[in-house]
């Protein structure tokens, strides 16, 4: 059976992992030059200002 990943992620009040979204990332390295993934979970408001940094 799969893990849920949301679920520690859940914020009390609102009672529903559905606010959250998991983003991967790809970064590279400047010393090594080698890609990175770099996963988290943020509310679904933030995804834009995510990918935009």
């Amino acid at each position: 059976m799969a893990k849920k990943t949301v679920a520690g992620y859940r914020d009390p009040a609102s009672k529903d992992g559905r606010n959250y979204t998991k983003v991967i990332k790809m970064e590279k390295s400047p010393k090594t030059g080698a890609y990175t993934f770099k996963e988290e979970m943020i509310p679904n408001d933030s995804v834009k200002d995510y990918f935009s940094k």
